[in-house]
């Protein structure tokens, strides 16, 4: 590996010769003062795809020109819709095809999984997850336990941090699934912890709570298009993740889901939908519900068309770069900036995300060792210089290098900047 430079010079030539580069073209990237703004904010909303535009607008001539029979005869007819983003989704996260689909919001898919895959009896009512979890997950997995009549101060289990910088270690997810897995119904927690960008081992916390007979799913939203998945391998019961960060479908773009191929034919509860229904006696229009096998069985509703284009527009990218090279150039990408951060501010910042890069992402999260008061700071001191990250409570500025649009220079411009404000 060549040894990184604190030049501009050396940054500039890194993109220069990046095989990637040419990705970042396919991209609207924000203006500020004249110049494209150091965007590392992926981790929250990713860029627009410049093919949005025009997958929105085919859809929309297609409404206009054929209305109804744009549902069969339409360029990409509508009745098979979410179907055309199955393959490529199912290759960003690792799983079969039919194992997977974008539908709804996160947070309503989180909850409908728990209608299937959340099952408490008497002994066995816990859920285990993680203290400081993003609030859309511990506000649903409370409201579950309250809902089934139990409480959550004492069924619902919040691991603490016990490592550096608020990371929670293997061990201790280890040790708490082998004292309360007796009692435990389902362990939820994340591919990355959002706060921190602590990367967990999904295959080794899927072990661990099934030999203990407990449920595994994992809310994967800063994981998707980040990480290199391999969900079926990894053999949890259900996935839940957004697709507006790193897959860039745009805010409050259509959700996805995986439910692993074992559980394709199971009778398990659930609140059932047409969509969901067998796709080949769907519009016999029976009163018995006789669920399609695999994902696709936890439908509700037929497909929103205008929001899932944009999502097969960046799929299209990730297809054509492909996950393991994105990945690499991730890797080297955050290394470099925290390389820069570590060399050039060690005196005036800490790095709370892990060093190691399997247990990270494309993200960093930084904290200001003078406190709150000077991170708030430097945020606005970043935003007021076009660097745009963003910055989570109580005092943590979140950058992340994403490998599709960002570059080297812009990891050297951002601690640039950092400087300036320092002086």
């Amino acid at each position: 590996m060549t040894a990184f430079e604190a030049t501009r010079a050396w940054a500039e030539a890194q993109d220069a010769a990046d095989p990637l580069r040419a990705f970042r073209d396919e991209f609207h990237i924000p203006a500020h003062a004249g110049a494209d703004t150091l965007y590392f904010c992926g981790n929250s909303l990713g860029l627009q795809p410049k093919g949005v535009r025009a997958a929105i607008e085919a859809e929309l001539s297609d409404w206009a020109e054929l209305a109804v029979e744009a549902h069969f005869r339409g360029r990409l007819p509508w009745m098979h819709y979410h179907e055309y983003v199955r393959d490529a989704m199912a290759e960003v996260v690792g799983a079969r095809p039919h194992e997977v689909v974008a539908m709804n919001s996160l947070g309503a898919n989180l909850h409908l999984m728990m209608v299937s895959f959340y099952r408490p009896t008497a002994e066995r009512s816990a859920i285990l997850m993680e203290a400081g979890a993003f609030p859309t997950d511990r506000y649903a997995l409370e409201s579950q336990v309250r809902f089934h009549g139990f409480d959550p101060s004492r069924d619902l289990i919040e691991l603490q941090p016990d490592g550096p910088g608020g990371t929670l270690s293997m061990t201790a997810i280890e040790r708490a699934i082998a004292e309360h897995g007796h009692r435990v119904a389902l362990i939820l927690l994340p591919g990355v912890q959002y706060r921190t960008g602590q990367v967990f081992d999904l295959e080794a916390i899927v072990r661990l709570g099934h030999a203990q007979g407990c449920v595994v799913g994992f809310d994967l939203a800063h994981a998707v298009g980040n990480l290199p998945l391999a969900l079926h391998d990894a053999g949890p019961d259900f996935a839940v993740w957004c697709t507006y960060k790193y897959l860039n479908a745009g805010p409050g773009a259509v959700a996805g889901a995986f439910v692993h191929e074992r559980h394709a034919r199971a009778d398990l509860p659930r609140f059932a939908g047409w969509w969901g229904h067998d796709k080949s006696t769907r519009f016999q229009m029976g009163p018995h519900f006789s669920p399609t096998p695999g994902a696709d069985g936890w439908q509700l509703s037929n497909p929103p068309i205008l929001a899932l284009a944009p999502l097969r527009a960046s799929l299209n990218v990730f297809t054509r770069s492909g996950m393991a090279r994105l990945v690499e150039k991730s890797r080297r990408l955050t290394a470099y900036l925290d390389w820069l951060i570590r060399t050039r501010l060690d005196d005036t910042l800490d790095i709370v995300t892990p060093d190691d890069p399997t247990q990270r992402g494309a993200q960093l999260s930084i904290r200001v060792r003078a406190g709150r008061d000077a991170g708030r700071s430097l945020f606005e001191h970043l935003e007021r210089h076009g660097v745009i990250g963003d910055w989570r409570e109580p005092d943590v500025i979140r950058l992340s290098p994403v490998p599709l649009y960002n570059r080297y220079a812009d990891c050297f411009g951002a601690v640039e900047a950092i400087e300036a404000w320092v002086r």
